[in-house]
């Protein structure tokens, strides 16, 4: 695990070189949560409904927009005015995984326009570095007016049988390192420090690790999805946890969201050498 791990929220934001991890952290501290709440629900209604009520208790929101069969201008202000209100981030899980011009297009205007709401986004490599650089690029165009922007890179997946391994992890440590300023860090299941790259890693380096997949049952579905509790999770290196129908799908997704909240924030204060 790296030495940054150890750091808290607060030093690790005083010091990061990526403006928007210095923002995520500072709403990490201020509330006290490093939960990520994956709000897979389809309507505008349940969506902005379910932001209101978790809003206090989560740092970041993850949505799939591309789910809400009514999704329009209502969905992007509700949102973001709520993103506001509640003082979270917006993590839009589109997976980008194509070719830089048509990334570009996907992600800048397109019916979706994800760059305007969405503070973070994801992509998989496995077109190649060309589609980190063409993200990166994009926000830095002279028609990009909408503040700071981040990127995930999908190093390895919670899946059973998942072939986001060994070479391809390898690339994504690689890539991330070529463009710091854009890429926050990786959706991954551990700390990536201790893997191979060929890029040297800078003194400042602090990537951050968001791990999908968490669950207080520590269990599985039947598609293959395979859970970590909140304290295995941040023990093996996650800086911030998501979690899902353990907490939309229950019957009190307040209650679950405040339990998620405090497992992950004494989590975090074991493995940093904090006390409450």
């Amino acid at each position: 695990m790296s030495s940054k791990s150890k750091l808290t929220y607060g030093a690790r934001a005083s010091s990061h070189p990526n403006p928007l991890a210095r923002k995520l952290f500072q709403v990490a501290e201020a509330k006290k949560s490093n939960v990520t709440v994956s709000a897979d629900v389809t309507t505008t209604k349940e969506l902005l409904e379910l932001a209101d009520r978790l809003g206090p208790y989560i740092a970041v929101i993850k949505t799939h927009i591309d789910i809400l069969p009514d999704f329009g201008p209502e969905t992007i202000n509700g949102l973001t005015a709520l993103a506001e209100k509640h003082n979270f981030l917006i993590f839009e899980d589109r997976k980008f995984v194509d070719i830089g011009n048509t990334v570009q297009k996907q992600y800048h205007g397109g019916a979706l326009r994800i760059s305007e709401w969405a503070d973070i986004i994801n992509c998989a490599v496995l077109p190649g570095e060309g589609i980190v650089q063409a993200l990166a690029e994009t926000t830095k165009a002279s028609d990009f007016p909408h503040g700071d922007r981040g990127m995930l890179i999908l190093a390895e997946m919670t899946s059973k049988g998942s072939l986001a391994t060994g070479p391809y992890t390898s690339a994504s440590v690689d890539y991330a390192r070529k463009y710091p300023n854009f890429v926050l860090g990786f959706v991954s299941t551990r700390s990536l420090n201790e893997v191979p790259s060929s890029v040297s890693a800078a003194e400042n380096e602090d990537f951050v690790v968001f791990t999908t997949g968490v669950n207080l049952s520590s269990k599985g579905d039947k598609l293959g999805q395979q859970y970590q509790t909140p304290q295995s999770a941040i023990g093996r290196g996650a800086d911030f946890i998501i979690a899902g129908r353990g907490i939309y799908a229950c019957a009190d997704p307040v209650e679950a969201a405040k339990q998620y909240q405090q497992q992950g924030w004494e989590a975090y204060l074991a493995r940093v050498g904090a006390s409450q």
